[in-house]
């Protein structure tokens, strides 16, 4: 028999800051973290905004700060997002660290471009066009640092988190593109639910705000070019959208065994009942255009959890009352996750409230799974679900209720009892979660 499994705990980092309550209430309020860039100067490019972390302090999260100076950004979000979790959670040092594992979806670390860039000058020869192999390694010796080059690599996230709150058991991760950390999560949940571990972290971290990883982005203009208007440039399902804005953060959760919570009498906050994943097998960059792949994990996902897409319940209600959407802005993910809600939940698909945070977090990429999931999470404890911002024009082919522009209080229907979480990554990764309320 499987282990039913528990969310006992979650922290994020996000550009609206990193309080739970805090950025929850933002989000209700339809702030925007997008603004222009200052990680670097982005003056000349395209896209020259982003959704940036601010005011972020490792120190103000981990007590020692210095054991992890040289990682990446994206790991000191990883690291903050976990110790918030932690602190949730209530679990204490008596854990069986062999049972306690962790499972992310984080990218890679930042390049060293100042030093990198000026090794690759100082070895070229512009009269032989060359590069002299002597001349690059002497000077990327004298300033380039090894561990920071090290920590460029994606599993450099999880062995901080592993180190840092003694984690033994198993350890993974994943770098599936935007769908990485709703895998991290999903096979944290299998993990757990198979009696192979006790307690896992779960989730991802990510920050591709450098000149590197956004160019990528233009060139393949995946990206708003709103430049006068930042702050509305992220238009999920609206008809004048014209790509995803880059955003950066982390998003934890902490999953634990029902049995494991119940004996140290942990609080549940949610359940976790169902995790679905597919591959369009299709194109690097584009989705299947009829949305069987998304539509395929979203149906393994609710069949796990016992639902019954296109049955209501007793109330009369759809059987999922919000659906966190991947809802990128792009014109290509919008018009396809829509068409597959509705090969899905047929017609109860209009019924069902269906929202993108990204239009007012950005796209955080590898963390975007996680950080959506948390907002289910609190969807099902308040009873409201968070607006898709800056939803002015319909667009014909998305025409289900995406919650536009101000947030939804369902308290007076019956609240919100289970959530979909969606993410669709390039290459034709497809993850979906089911996360309800618990009931013991």
């Amino acid at each position: 028999m499987s282990e039913r499994v528990v969310i006992t705990g979650m922290g994020w980092v996000t550009p609206l800051g990193s309080d739970v309550e805090g950025v929850w209430k933002r989000l209700l309020k339809g702030e925007s973290g997008i603004g222009p860039v200052t990680h670097f100067d982005a003056s000349t490019c395209s896209t020259n905004f982003a959704s940036e972390v601010k005011d972020f302090r490792l120190a103000d999260f981990v007590d020692d700060a210095p054991a992890h100076q040289m990682a990446s950004i994206g790991t000191h979000y990883a690291l903050a997002a976990a110790a918030t979790a932690w602190r949730q959670s209530g679990l204490t040092d008596k854990i069986n660290r062999r049972r306690f594992g962790v499972y992310l979806g984080s990218g890679e670390g930042q390049l060293d471009y100042t030093n990198f860039l000026a090794a690759n000058l100082t070895g070229w020869n512009a009269e032989k066009k060359s590069v002299e192999g002597h001349r690059w390694a002497e000077r990327a010796l004298a300033t380039m640092t090894a561990v920071r080059e090290v920590e460029q690599e994606p599993n450099l996230a999880m062995s901080h988190v592993a180190a840092e709150f003694g984690c033994r058991g198993p350890s993974f991760n994943c770098m599936t593109a935007c769908a990485a950390s709703t895998q991290a999560i999903g096979e944290a949940f299998e993990i757990i639910r198979h009696g192979d571990a006790d307690v896992m972290f779960a989730g991802g971290s990510h920050s591709m705000i450098h000149l590197l990883g956004m160019t990528g982005f233009m060139r393949l203009t995946a990206m708003s070019q709103r430049r006068d208007t930042p702050q509305t440039a992220a238009r999920p399902f609206d008809q004048t959208r014209d790509g995803f804005v880059m955003g950066e953060g982390a998003g934890m959760i902490i999953l634990e065994s029902l049995s494991h919570a119940k004996k140290r009498g942990a609080k549940v906050l949610a359940e976790l009942a169902g995790y679905g994943s597919t591959a369009d097998a299709f194109r690097i960059t584009d989705i299947q255009p009829d949305g069987r792949g998304a539509a395929g994990a979203m149906m393994q996902a609710l069949r796990q959890a016992g639902i019954s897409p296109r049955e209501t319940g007793p109330d009369g209600r759809p059987p999922v009352q919000y659906i966190s959407a991947h809802g990128t802005g792009t014109k290509e993910n919008d018009k396809i996750e829509t068409a597959a809600v509705k090969a899905v939940f047929g017609p109860l698909a209009p019924r069902v409230p269906f929202s993108s945070v990204k239009s007012m977090l950005g796209h955080l990429i590898q963390a975007a799974g996680a950080v959506e999931l948390m907002t289910c999470i609190k969807a099902i404890e308040t009873g409201i679900v968070p607006p898709t911002m800056n939803l002015k024009t319909p667009d014909p082919v998305c025409d289900l209720d995406y919650v536009p522009n101000a947030p939804r209080d369902l308290t007076a229907e019956g609240g919100v009892d289970a959530c979909l979480s969606n993410s669709f990554g390039f290459g034709g990764q497809n993850d979906t979660i089911v996360v309800r309320r618990f009931r013991g």
